[in-house]
């Protein structure tokens, strides 16, 4: 299969090209595509066949839900059967954003959407070249992340191409996502609205607008219930090297990250290392170091992270040392994709 590139300008697409892109997603093709936080693998959401796609071309566990996107804020009725207090509190407040709402769904949701659940996950991007697309391709649009399923989520067309090249019908590149992780998940139909998966809405945003926010037990790694949300089940955003992550107080996490480093490189590993701007100066010049931001810049973090755990896709490493941070604010979605990437090998310092 051969996968056509269309480049847009961010702030100013070309409705021309997008009009191309859209028109494949009305064929039922499948189309990568730019939002503010990480690039979606598209297909027509309402079009059982063309979904099924998606899974396919990402070799994407058939129970694990899709996020519907839509251009418009009315589209939310033609989608879902009720939309409680909370949900239009919240959609008002981070709408367009990376916000996901979790509602009853109509029955014009195909199973396929859902993972067989009565609830559909629905988003309205904040990113210009998605609501435009969305708009032209006249149906909400099925998109996770545009990577091969567990693989570190892309931040670039380039990133998508890594991955799904030949095995998709069009990328739309727009240029870096600004954000860097996911969509913050949220369910609105329990009393209480529930965090089912930290994103670029922090969870102090979620209780300042609607106050008591419940924290779904999939974050703590107890995977006993169905997904109701993308990325709770299953293992992603892994590099293709182990990863241990360091958690703790600084700069005393640092100093076990570094110990640890020592100890590798005297036993001959080639050492991979995932670190801030404050302990990149103190690693060995052997280490194979992805700096991915000061600690005093999260934002700047969260930009940068899956770019970091992709970088050694072409600097293979024996093993990737991480440096994890707190848990306040965007660090709450950072180290909850560092977990799962590390798959759970952690160091408490």
């Amino acid at each position: 299969m051969h996968t056509e590139y269309f480049i847009v300008d961010k702030e100013n697409p070309d409705k021309a090209v997008l009009s191309k892109a859209a028109e494949l997603l009305k064929q039922g093709k499948l189309v990568a595509f730019p939002t503010e936080t990480v690039y979606g693998l598209g297909a027509n959401g309402l079009d059982e066949k063309a979904a099924a796609g998606i899974f396919s071309a990402k070799g994407r566990p058939s129970d694990n839900p899709l996020i519907l996107h839509i251009a418009n804020r009315e589209d939310v009725d033609q989608l879902a059967a009720h939309i409680s207090t909370n949900a239009k509190v919240l959609m008002e407040a981070f709408w367009p954003g990376p916000l996901t709402v979790v509602l009853r769904r109509k029955a014009i949701v195909p199973d396929i959407i859902t993972g067989g659940l009565e609830t559909v996950a629905i988003r309205l991007p904040d990113s210009i070249v998605a609501r435009q697309l969305i708009s032209l391709a006249d149906t909400p649009i099925a998109a996770p992340s545009a990577n091969t399923s567990g693989r570190p989520s892309p931040t670039s067309a380039q990133a998508v191409l890594d991955d799904l090249e030949g095995k998709i019908h069009a990328v739309v590149d727009a240029g870096n996502c600004q954000i860097g992780v996911e969509s913050t998940v949220v369910d609105c139909t329990t009393p209480v609205p529930t965090l089912l998966r930290p994103g670029g809405i922090t969870l102090e945003m979620l209780m300042a607008t609607v106050g008591e926010v419940e924290i779904d037990p999939t974050l703590a790694g107890s995977f006993e219930l169905a997904p109701k949300s993308p990325g709770m089940k299953y293992s992603h955003y892994a590099p293709d090297a182990p990863m241990v992550l360091f958690e703790g107080a600084y700069p005393h996490l640092a100093d076990l990250l570094l110990q640890e480093i020592n100890t590798a490189l005297a036993e001959g590993k080639k050492v991979g290392a995932v670190v801030s701007t404050e302990t990149a100066a103190r690693l060995p010049k052997e280490v194979v170091a992805f700096v991915y931001g000061s600690r005093k810049r999260i934002d700047e973090i969260a930009a940068n992270l899956y770019k970091a755990l992709r970088s050694y896709d072409d600097n293979p490493v024996d093993i990737i040392y991480t440096e994890g941070i707190p848990e306040d604010g965007l660090g709450l979605a950072i180290m909850n994709r560092l977990r799962k990437a590390s798959g759970y090998r952690i160091v408490n310092g």
